[in-house]
C-alpha cells in the first residue's frame, strides 16, 4: 500500500466488505493438503529425532564404557521408540483438533472440514 491513501476511505471500504459479508465469521482458507503436508513432515522428523538422539547417546555411552555395540544398539531402539511414541501423541493432538473443528463447523452451520465437497463413493450418499 502507498502512503498517499486515505484511511477513511479504506475504513468505508472495509465496513462495506464486513456487511456484505455479514455476521458469519470469515475463517481463513488452508489447504488441507499443505496442513497435511506440514504434519507428516513434523511426525517424520519427530521419528528421526528419536533415533538419531538413541544413536547419538549409545555411540557415547559405548565409547565411554568401551563397549561397542551394546548401548549402541539399545539405545537406538529406545529412540526408535520413543520417537514413535511422540509421533502417535502427534498423532492423537491432530485428531482432537481435527474433530474440534469438525464439532465447531456442525454447530455454525458448515458442513465441516473439507469445505462441503462429498469424499464419498461419489454416489451421493
Amino acid at each position: 500500500m502507498s502512503d498517499g491513501q486515505d484511511p477513511r476511505k479504506l475504513d468505508a471500504l472495509q465496513e462495506r466488505i464486513d456487511k456484505l459479508r455479514g455476521t458469519k465469521p470469515v475463517r481463513p482458507q488452508i489447504d488441507d493438503h499443505y496442513s497435511q503436508t506440514h504434519a507428516g513432515w513434523r511426525m517424520i522428523t519427530e521419528l528421526v529425532t528419536g533415533i538419531v538422539m538413541g544413536v547419538g547417546i549409545g555411540w557415547g555411552l559405548d565409547s565411554l564404557f568401551g563397549t561397542k555395540p551394546v548401548f549402541l544398539v539399545l539405545m537406538t531402539l529406545l529412540g526408535f521408540a520413543a520417537g514413535v511414541r511422540v509421533m502417535l501423541g502427534t498423532a492423537r493432538e491432530m485428531q482432537r483438533k481435527y474433530e474440534s473443528d469438525a464439532a465447531a463447523a456442525r454447530d455454525a452451520g458448515d458442513n465441516g472440514p473439507g469445505g462441503g465437497q462429498d469424499k464419498g463413493n461419489g454416489r451421493g450418499d
